[in-house]
């Protein structure tokens, strides 16, 4: 007797962070095991982790078109200003509609938003496919760019607040990698039409943009809603039962459930009780800022090291290094999205294993050696016409994809639903789309005029831009690995906000713990 209450006593004592830590440290059975979460994550890859498959394919397939005769026939041979309009509009699209992201997410639920987004996107998709014209082609882009950001932020945030704690970083990692199933399709489908003599070269892919879509809105039904975004409008009894379903596989003693649900309950009530909701109150505590901080960031940098340059100025890049030929073109881009697809998978299978912080330094250190040895030999070839020169630059743009995927790609989103507390999760995110989409904008519109341009001479930008990041990471970048969302809602905050969380989920621990004495003692 004496022993059990020792046993008692020493359990009080433990966080329930850390008891919740340990129960998933002590679950050795795999996720494919267990059949309701094997359905869960099943279910995550038409529905959430898809949904990065449509950015994919538009950067892939704006990158194929290029070399595609009919497109540049019908469109009257789009350069620089042009063609810099034409692969903006999907970011501006996306800039115009962040405003409404937030409400939808938070205010209607995960699912509906990325149900929202998807309907939004086949309509845009449709459009461009049978667009008569240079106006119309644009604005069905604009209205395809509208739609996404309300699939992203929801089916990312869907992803962190509904897996299991042990596979919740690597199906954050997925989520990118995603994107270069969609390229790969792409363009395998541009070097497949490159050559046909009808405007159905540049139709067809331009249709089979909807199909990402198409899958989640089929999908999507059979999907649940998040815990937290139950809980927080007062729907805990549901919330248990997804959290029991999946994460207990139906097991309504299950100790993990009941912490992980008071944990949960008690950090969003907690949150809310200290946290207004709106805009410009997140920007009032020194936490929140230097958390919009590193997600505007993140935002730009995502998009602002080079990587814009190969998603769809690849056939620019490499008209100025002697590669004139579209089906070498269209070859290249295909080769280097499976490429990108293994590499990036790989990474999102292994890289949330380690520390956050020592990844995105090796990241943006690999980077930058590359984008620097890339600059060079791109000088080299414009001074000599050195054909060694040429298959330089070509090698960089290969090593360019695993050093960049390793962190930017695998980590992102797991980054960004671990730094942002449930009660401005969706914000944050959102606020990471929209400094992506101004970079990507940006990116889209200038980027082709440097390259017509400045040519190599336009790389050095990148390049002392990429320095910057190296010296951001390292002095700002605050290490979140192997911990639970619900004790990284405090992450910034004064320590007497977090020994409140401990006290008020203890306080509900023992008592549960109480509840369950009695009930075995009555048994």
């Amino acid at each position: 007797m004496g022993s059990e209450k020792d046993s008692q006593s020493s359990k009080g004592e433990e966080s329930i962070d850390a008891q919740v830590w340990e129960l998933v440290q002590k679950d050795k059975r795999p996720w494919w095991k267990k059949a309701n979460l094997r359905l869960l994550y099943l279910l995550f890859f038409p529905t959430c982790i898809g949904v990065e498959m449509t950015s994919g394919f538009d950067s892939s397939m704006m990158n194929g078109l290029q070399s595609v005769n009919t497109f540049d026939t019908f469109f009257h041979s789009p350069r620089s200003t042009l063609l810099g309009l034409m692969s903006s509009m999907y970011s501006l699209g996306a800039i115009v509609s962040l405003p409404f992201v937030v409400m939808v997410s938070d205010g209607l639920g995960r699912r509906s938003a990325i149900l929202l987004g998807s309907v939004i996107m086949i309509l845009g998709a449709g459009l461009q496919a049978g667009a008569k014209n240079f106006a119309m082609f644009v604005i069905a882009r604009l209205i395809i760019g509208f739609g996404i950001p309300f699939a992203i932020v929801a089916a990312s945030s869907l992803l962190g607040e509904l897996s299991h704690p042990k596979e919740r970083a690597i199906l954050g990692s997925l989520f990118n990698s995603c994107y270069f199933v969609g390229a790969i399709v792409a363009a395998g489908v541009t070097l497949g039409t490159f050559n046909m003599s009808t405007d159905w070269g540049w139709r067809i892919p331009s249709l089979l943009q909807v199909v990402p879509s198409l899958l989640q809105i089929t999908f999507v039904y059979f999907l649940p809603e998040s815990p937290r975004w139950l809980i927080s409008k007062g729907r805990g009894e549901e919330a248990k039962k997804i959290l029991t379903k999946y994460h207990a596989e139906g097991d309504e003693t299950s100790e993990l459930v009941k912490l992980e649900y008071i944990q949960i309950s008690k950090t969003i009530q907690l949150e809310q009780e200290t946290a207004k909701i709106g805009w410009m109150e997140i920007f009032r505590t020194h936490g929140m800022r230097m958390r919009f901080l590193i997600g505007s960031f993140l935002g730009l940098v995502t998009q602002w090291s080079g990587n814009g340059l190969i998603s769809y100025f690849l056939a620019r890049i490499l008209d100025n290094v002697g590669i004139t030929d579209n089906r070498t073109k269209n070859l290249i881009n295909l080769a280097n999205t499976c490429w990108g697809l293994l590499n990036a998978t790989a990474f999102a299978l292994t890289v949330s294993r380690f520390k956050r912080r020592p990844i995105y330094l090796a990241c943006t250190i690999s980077i930058l050696l590359i984008f620097t040895g890339w600059t060079i030999a791109s000088a080299r070839y414009s001074i000599t016409n050195n054909q060694a020169s040429s298959r330089a630059v070509i090698a960089f743009i290969f090593l360019y994809s695993p050093a960049y995927n390793i962190a930017y790609n695998a980590l992102s989103y797991t980054y960004l639903v671990e730094l942002f507390p449930y009660h401005t999760r969706a914000k944050g995110i959102t606020v990471f789309q929209f400094f992506g989409r101004m970079a990507g904008f940006f990116n889209q519109f200038v980027n082709p005029i440097g390259i017509e341009n400045a040519g190599w001479k336009f790389y050095i930008s990148y390049v002392v831009w990429i320095a910057f990041q190296i010296v951001f990471v390292y002095f700002l970048f605050p290490e979140t690995a192997h911990k639970s969302l619900e004790e990284l809602a405090f992450l910034y905050e004064k320590d007497e906000l977090v020994k409140q969380r401990q006290r008020i989920t203890d306080e509900l621990r023992r008592e549960n713990d109480h509840e369950h004495m009695e009930m075995e003692k009555t048994a």
